[in-house]
């Protein structure tokens, strides 16, 4: 990345503070971006309290009326309907708790929102160090990097999250042991697990830059097809906090697949790259 040249003079190439004074100018918007987007959702924190953030407890909320169709149609399948609503017991433990957690939420789900904007922050900070080709691919790269967020954000809060809490409300190892939660819990999970996965499901693109310098090969990760599926069993153990069975493969097996993508993706650049060379 040394080696990006000045803007005030093309043919200067910039210096090791100046990368430092461009990349904090970059943050700085970055971080802009996000104290915006948390105080937009602030303001409507009612609304993403009740309606998104603790939604995920009515009977209505679209997994399980999904769940409740399947089980209409699918013989086999009669005991997956959720008709009640779960009343998870929450509580708040600290003085100015909930106030507290207004601020938490609302940072976590605005770096959600403002990820694209992040995402082109960062890669305007690296874009003159491209060839201008390369540059020109700026929007897809930003979409594509947006795109595969935005779906694990999607299939973590439509389905990862709903069936831990699921699994973590109903699950006892005594009947004199209540599940009580705290909120701050909740949150932590919520919060954690969006993000978790959000990032996760960026495999493909970190794929694709690293096929792009070379470090990355499709025959090596063929290869190494055996120790994917161990290491994705363990990051899928690892940031699905319930033992349940079920939950983890519901991480390791949509992983799996954004393996197999990336395997594609890194054919694809090597041909690319033999055909550029030839």
């Amino acid at each position: 990345m040394f080696g990006l040249k000045n803007p005030a003079n093309p043919e200067a190439e910039m210096g090791f503070f100046d990368h430092l004074e461009a990349l904090r100018w970059h943050l700085i918007r970055s971080a802009i971006a996000i104290v915006a987007c948390a105080s937009f959702v602030g303001i409507f924190y009612d609304f993403v309290f009740d309606k998104i953030i603790l939604g995920i407890q009515s009977k209505d909320f679209p997994t399980y009326r999904l769940l409740c169709w399947i089980s209409t149609k699918v013989s086999f399948a009669k005991d997956i309907c959720i008709d009640h609503d779960m009343k998870i017991p929450l509580q708040n433990t600290a003085m100015f708790g909930q106030v507290t957690l207004l601020f938490q939420y609302s940072i976590i789900i605005g770096l959600v929102m403002a990820f694209p904007y992040i995402i082109w922050e960062l890669w305007r900070f690296v874009a003159p160090a491209l060839k201008p080709e390369e540059a020109k691919k700026t929007s897809r790269v930003i979409l594509a990097c947006s795109a595969f967020f935005f779906a694990g954000v999607l299939f973590c809060y439509f389905i990862i999250i709903p069936f831990s809490i699921n699994f973590a409300v109903n699950f006892t190892i005594s009947p004199s042991i209540h599940n009580n939660f705290t909120i701050d819990n909740y949150i932590d999970f919520f919060s954690v697990m969006l993000l978790a996965i959000g990032l996760v499901f960026e495999l493909p693109m970190i794929v694709y830059f690293l096929s792009k310098i070379g470090i990355l090969k499709p025959a090596t990760m063929r290869k190494s097809r055996r120790y994917a599926i161990l290491i994705i069993a363990i990051v899928a153990g690892v940031i699905t906090p319930s033992p349940d069975v079920f939950t983890q493969c519901l991480v390791a097996v949509p992983i799996y697949i954004l393996f197999e993508i990336s395997i594609m993706v890194s054919a694809r650049i090597e041909k690319q790259n033999l055909r550029k060379s030839s």
